[in-house]
């Protein structure tokens, strides 16, 4: 039995999710509360000293890092169905993989400028707050993570999300002219890939990133969201009254975020 250590919304989380879902493996779920910091316990460390989710374990071997286990699911249990058999697509489809590592810090960075700041602030002590970032173990992130709290949306690590989302939109769209999925002429690796950080920025009220010049990946979003894996993987760990006060927290952010998109747009 494979086991996922996991958190509900987590948007790594939801990657593995969806591919075990696609692939139609069953697991046994473990469910870390990442708010009251369930990471950080001892004996979670063990199997992911980064302190973040998921972490697979296949009978003993622990696999972290979403876009690893998305490739390890589909080649061990899939025989690398969900990978494309043509070369440049195949080659295309690894990029992606790797550029999730840059398109996650983006997510994250505009997830805890906006609506996570407010809820990780939330009635703490500069104290509390203090002690809650030195339990990270990376200080890079630790600086990064203490700058989003401080600053929110003016954070200089907003613009570089938007810039880095801007890219990738551009580079969807540039493969969803020629084919209904970023994969290419199937569903696949790259699709499950980024499904979870444009559904992160849709329910963060941040569709107008990509309605008006990449309006591409909106049908590409509504075309993922009609498959059984969304509905398993994401759909059902969403609380529907948590996430809709989520969105009119958001939706209060966004005339701050849509100032600097238009800058980056217009070359600024």
């Amino acid at each position: 039995m494979l086991t996922l250590y996991h958190g509900t919304t987590s948007v790594c989380s939801q990657k593995a999710r969806l591919g075990l879902a696609e692939i139609g493996l069953e697991y046994e779920g473990h469910l870390l509360n990442l708010m009251t910091g369930d990471q950080f316990a001892p004996d979670y460390l063990k199997l992911n000293p980064n302190a973040v989710v998921p972490t697979l374990v296949d009978d003993g071997m622990v696999v972290i890092e979403s876009s690893l286990i998305l490739e390890y699911l589909d080649e061990t249990y899939n025989a690398g169905n969900l990978m494309p058999r043509n070369p440049e697509l195949k080659a295309k489809t690894k990029l992606w993989l790797l550029r999730c590592l840059a398109i996650h810090g983006s997510i994250s960075s505009l997830s805890f400028a906006t609506v996570l700041r407010a809820r990780q602030m939330a009635g703490k002590t500069p104290e509390q707050l203090e002690a809650m970032l030195r339990q990270m173990p990376n200080p890079i992130s630790r600086e990064k993570r203490r700058d989003l709290l401080e600053n929110g949306v003016d954070s200089l690590h907003v613009e570089a999300a938007l810039r880095e989302m801007r890219s990738t939109l551009a580079d969807m769209k540039a493969m969803l002219v020629q084919y209904d999925w970023v994969s290419g002429p199937t569903y696949g690796l790259a699709d499950i890939a980024l499904l979870a950080y444009i559904d992160r920025l849709d329910r963060l009220a941040m569709s107008g990133l990509w309605e008006d010049e990449f309006s591409e990946v909106a049908d590409w979003l509504e075309r993922s969201k009609k498959r059984d894996s969304y509905k398993t993987a994401i759909e059902s760990f969403v609380d529907p009254s948590a996430a809709e006060k989520m969105y009119q927290t958001a939706v209060t952010f966004w005339p701050a975020i849509a100032r600097t998109w238009s800058d980056i747009r217009n070359g600024a």
